[in-house]
C-alpha cells in the first residue's frame, strides 16, 4: 500500500489475490459499495481489476484504501457484502477521542493505584465512570486476514455473522471465557449476540439452560405498581429478549424450551439464593443495577456456567445518589484475568445509519451540560 503525505494525495493498493468474484463482491452491484466509500470520505477511487486508488486528502484516501482492503478480505468468507457492512467498516475507519479504556490485557499493564473515589451522588457519571463509556481511536480499521476473526454463531433459523472488530472480538471473548462484560451504547449488538451464543452453546449442549435476566425496575416503575401477574409485570422488560430468541428459534421452540425449564427468562430479583451450574446466564441492562445486585448475580455463577453482563452506562435509570453495579464491577474486576470486558463505541453502531448519529449527538450535547 502506497501513501503519500502531500495534498491532495493518492493512497493505492493491489488486492490479492486477483479473484473476479471477490472483487464483484467488493464493489457491490453497479458499484454501490464503492460510490458510498467515495461519498462518506470525499474521495475518488478508481481502480483497474484489482488495483485500487484513492485521491483527495491523505487521510481520507488512506482510510478508503485500508476499507477496501478490509473488506476484500471478508469477501473470503462470505459470497456478498451489504451496504451496512460498508458502512461499518467506514466508521470503524474514523478516530475518535482518546479517552481512557478499561480493557482485558494482563494485570502488568494496567494501573494498580488504589482507589479511594466515593460513590457518585451527582447523578452524573463522573469523569472516570465516562472515560468507561468509550474506547481509544483507531486511524483506520485493523487488517481483517485469518478465518479466526470470522466467528459465525449457528442457530436453528440460519448463522449470524458478527460485523466489525469490535463484535468478532466479543464473541470470541464470550467464547474463550466464563465471565463477559459487553458496555456500549445502543444499536451495537451487546445482547442479540449473547443471546446468539446462548442459543449455539444449548444446541451444542455445551450448557444445559439458558437464563436471561434484566432488573425489573427501570424508568422509575416497580413492579408492585403495575397491573397483573408476574408474567404479565416483567413482560415488557424482557420482550427484547424474547424477540431475539423467537428470531433465533422460533416461537414453539422457545415456548417448549421454557414449558421445560431449559430457558428461563425472569427479573433480576429471582436470582438470590440460587446458585447455576451448566447454564449460560446473560444479564441485561446491567447499567440499572446497584452494587449489591451485581455482586448477588456474579456470585450466582457455577461450575460450567457462562455469564455475559451488557450494558449502556449512558442510560442508568437509578435513583440519584446510587452508584451502577455495572460501573462499580468494572472498577473492581479490572485486574481479574478470567474476566473479559468488550467496550463498544457509537462507531460499532450496526442499525440504521441515523441512529449512530442521533447517539453522537447526544453525547455531545451531554459534553456541554
Amino acid at each position: 500500500m502506497k501513501r503519500s503525505d502531500n495534498q491532495p494525495s493518492a493512497s493505492t493498493l493491489t488486492l490479492e489475490p486477483n479473484d473476479a468474484r471477490r472483487l464483484a463482491a467488493l464493489c457491490g452491484q453497479f458499484d454501490e459499495h464503492i460510490r458510498l466509500i467515495e461519498k462518506r470520505l470525499d474521495v475518488d477511487i478508481r481502480s483497474r481489476d484489482n488495483f485500487f486508488a484513492a485521491y483527495g486528502d491523505a487521510t481520507a484516501a488512506s482510510q478508503a484504501t485500508a476499507v477496501i482492503y478490509n473488506l476484500y478480505q471478508q469477501t473470503a468468507h462470505c459470497t456478498e457484502l451489504s451496504p451496512e457492512e460498508v458502512h461499518l467498516n467506514l466508521r470503524q475507519s474514523q478516530p475518535e477521542p482518546k479517552p481512557t479504556r478499561l480493557s482485558k490485557q494482563p494485570s502488568k499493564q494496567r494501573s494498580n493505584q488504589p482507589s479511594n473515589q466515593q460513590a457518585n451522588t451527582t447523578g452524573k457519571p463522573s469523569r472516570k465512570e465516562a472515560s468507561l463509556m468509550q474506547t481509544p481511536p483507531a486511524n483506520r480499521p485493523e487488517p481483517i486476514d485469518s478465518a479466526e476473526n470470522f466467528s459465525v454463531i449457528r442457530t436453528k433459523k440460519g448463522n449470524i455473522k458478527p460485523r466489525g472488530l469490535n463484535q468478532q472480538r466479543y464473541v470470541r471473548a464470550i467464547q474463550t471465557h466464563d465471565v463477559n462484560f459487553g458496555i456500549g451504547p445502543a444499536g451495537t449488538g451487546k445482547t442479540y449476540l449473547a443471546v446468539a451464543c446462548a442459543v449455539e452453546a444449548l444446541l451444542r449442549d455445551e450448557v444445559e439452560r439458558i437464563l436471561l435476566v434484566r432488573p425489573a425496575v427501570e424508568a422509575g416503575e416497580r413492579l408492585g405498581f403495575l397491573p397483573g401477574d408476574l408474567a404479565q409485570k416483567v413482560d415488557p422488560y424482557l420482550r427484547p429478549l424474547y424477540d431475539a430468541l423467537h428470531e433465533m428459534l422460533g416461537f414453539e421452540t422457545v415456548a417448549k424450551l421454557q414449558e421445560r425449564n431449559v430457558i428461563e427468562i425472569a427479573p433480576l430479583a429471582y436470582m438470590r439464593g440460587r446458585t447455576l451450574n451448566g447454564a449460560y446466564i446473560l444479564l441485561d441492562e446491567a447499567q440499572n443495577t446497584t452494587r449489591e445486585q451485581m455482586k448477588m448475580f456474579l456470585t450466582r455463577i457455577g461450575f460450567g456456567s457462562t455469564a455475559v453482563i451488557t450494558g449502556d452506562m449512558s442510560q442508568i435509570d437509578l435513583p440519584r445518589g446510587v452508584q451502577s453495579g455495572l460501573i462499580h464491577a468494572c472498577e473492581v474486576l479490572e485486574t481479574v484475568e478470567e474476566v473479559s470486558f468488550t467496550h463498544f463505541i457509537s462507531r460499532d453502531v450496526v442499525r440504521h445509519p441515523i441512529v449512530q448519529s442521533i447517539v453522537d449527538a447526544y453525547d455531545a450535547h451531554e459534553k456541554t451540560e
